[in-house]
């Protein structure tokens, strides 16, 4: 095995985070040449013994018991997603991977149905990987309006959510607090990592990420896991100004690796008639760009990410 691997990178970056007072530990020994806890100090507390403790982060031991994981979590303090993270890594590391190359990922009439339905407030489809595999008018003219409407239609030209995040100007200046945006969805990319370790195509848009964000690289380095429920943020769009949304995520039964996202505002508020002038907006431009009178190729391009 080539270095710790998911579960190994996974437990020394949360030991790291953890400095003995906040486990209960008094740090008499020797001064620490690095944060957080001693590998000897985190089996202590989890009640195993170090040799086994460090086969299991050094990616040498893959047969970890539930109760031993338990354990191992409890001393590392972490919460319910990142339990279930930790889980998710350990069944990984038990299994001899079979790499493939995944299909392009497909919206099921049924969903394009539900986005259809939910015409009204800005809304989108992403894939596991936060590919754009469909999005409202709405959607699109609040969180992405330079790009071109029809990409998510081709698989080769889809936007990423998390690519665009990170390397596009206008995306990096549409959230008031990128920093907490960014946190998120990259939470959130953990999780789906712990899901989908030999996923490919995931593997190279981190891989991207690593070599294009330094910010990026920070972020991914503390191996934070949550999950990107619903959470508001202050945006300020280039044709609106200012408008408050909260983003929430909805599963799809039909395809559970599948997520739509709403952007609701409360009723009757700035933000909410800000949305109401976006709508007529983005109806107007999407009429020309589509109508046959307006020249051939002139509708607006993706382009490139790398702002």
């Amino acid at each position: 095995m080539d270095g710790p691997g998911p579960l190994g990178d996974f437990l020394q970056a949360r030991r790291a985070l953890l400095r003995p007072e906040d486990v209960g530990l008094r740090d008499l020994g020797p001064r620490r040449r690095v944060a957080g806890l001693r590998r000897e100090e985190l089996a202590q507390l989890a009640g195993v013994s170090v040799s086994y403790y460090t086969r299991l982060e050094q990616g040498l031991s893959r047969g970890a018991s539930a109760e031993v994981l338990e354990a191992i979590a409890r001393a590392l303090l972490l919460d319910d997603h990142e339990r279930e993270h930790l889980n998710r890594l350990a069944g990984a590391a038990r299994r001899t991977p079979r790499p493939r190359r995944p299909r392009p990922e497909k919206l099921a009439d049924e969903t394009r149905d539900l986005l259809r339905a939910v015409d009204g407030v800005p809304a989108l489809v992403l894939g596991r990987r936060t590919d754009v595999l469909a999005w409202n008018t709405l959607g699109h003219a609040l969180l992405a309006g330079h790009l071109d409407f029809h990409s998510p239609d081709n698989p080769a030209e889809r936007p990423n959510m998390s690519r665009i995040l990170f390397l596009d100007q206008h995306c990096r200046e549409l959230y008031t607090d990128w920093k907490r945006k960014a946190r998120a969805v990259v939470g959130n990319l953990r999780s789906t990592v712990g899901r989908h370790p030999q996923d490919p195509l995931l593997a190279e848009l981190i891989g991207e990420l690593t070599m294009k964000s330094p910010e990026f690289v920070a972020l991914w380095g503390d191996h934070r896991v949550a999950p990107c429920d619903a959470a508001s943020y202050d945006l300020h769009h280039p044709v609106v100004g200012a408008v408050t949304i909260t983003q929430q995520t909805l599963s799809i039964a039909r395809s559970p690796e599948q997520m739509l996202i709403v952007c609701t505002t409360p009723a009757g508020s700035p933000s909410e008639e800000a949305l109401a002038l976006l709508r007529q907006t983005s109806e107007r431009r999407l009429s020309y760009v589509d109508s046959p009178l307006s020249a051939k190729g002139s509708r607006p391009k993706a382009g490139s990410l790398e702002g």
